[in-house]
């Protein structure tokens, strides 16, 4: 194909761009990210407690949050794997992206520290706490097909048609249904590159915080993992608490850990208004 000169010249702004923010990723030394949380440290105060709800095995829940709000979600037995979707909820054609929320921050793990982000570049939820660090980004959450496989029964409760059901809740359609990620699912890749399933990174009372950095909707689904070796479907519930969370300072872990964090999050402030254009460089 033959450019323009016009053409032309704007690939080589985008070039320029690309390599300047490359160049300025590689001279910002990413910040230690901490160990897991301890599952008896960081308690919630009473007082900022908006709502707690149990979600039963194999069910799906929906929620608002509002920028600055906290979900608190807890593997009660230890044997549950909860899958998310999120979506701007001011345009919902802004949704969570777990492609890119893996490549920007060069890492499939996901653990305290790290952001999920949505396919504007924008920071939809921040891992503020973590006990666990045993999290899927990449096989996602089951279908008819992996519970026949799985327990012989393709008619039990599973991700995919939840999260259908949780989207028409929200007014949204199937066609919002997106990949999803998975907490509390300890998915590993072995020397061969194969997914393998490392039981022993889950236990009872491991819990994920998650601060909203706008105003979101929310599904979560509570069936287990594909690669969950059970075999038979696990009945066990998990809790949500929603709670009001300090305001994040200055040098808050979440949005100072990586430069690629550090532009989410310049994007968000572009997003609401509170930098200007050109305050970015």
């Amino acid at each position: 194909m033959i450019l323009t000169e016009e053409q032309k010249a704007e690939v080589a702004a985008h070039t320029r761009r690309y390599n300047e923010l490359k160049a300025a990723g590689l001279e910002h030394a990413p910040r230690a990210l901490p160990s897991p949380t301890a599952r008896d440290a960081a308690p919630i105060s009473a007082d900022a407690i908006i709502h707690r709800e149990v979600i039963p095995a194999g069910w799906y829940w929906t929620t608002r949050l509002n920028r600055g709000d906290t979900l608190r979600i807890v593997n009660t037995s230890g044997a549950s794997t909860v899958s998310l979707l999120a979506w701007n909820s001011a345009d919902t054609a802004e949704r969570l992206n777990h492609a890119d929320t893996i490549k920007v921050q060069w890492a499939a793990r996901l653990q305290k520290g790290r952001v999920l982000l949505s396919d504007m570049g924008r920071a939809l939820l921040a891992i503020t706490e973590d006990t666990s660090a045993a999290h899927d980004a990449v096989v996602g959450g089951s279908t008819a097909a992996t519970n026949r496989a799985n327990y012989g029964d393709g008619s039990l409760r599973n991700t995919r048609e939840n999260f259908i059901l949780a989207a028409a809740k929200l007014g949204l359609d199937r066609r919002d249904v997106h990949p999803c990620v998975g907490f509390f699912a300890p998915v590993a890749i072995d020397s061969d590159g194969r997914f393998v399933w490392c039981g022993q990174r889950r236990a009872q009372g491991d819990f994920v915080d998650l601060r909203a950095e706008m105003d979101l909707l929310v599904a979560l689904s509570n069936c287990p993992h594909p690669l969950d070796p059970a075999e038979t479907y696990p009945q066990a519930d998990v809790e949500i608490v929603r709670y009001r969370a300090d305001t994040p300072a200055a040098d808050d872990l979440c949005r100072t850990a990586t430069a690629e964090a550090i532009r989410a999050f310049e994007n968000n402030a572009l997003y609401f208004g509170e930098i200007s254009e050109g305050a970015v460089q």
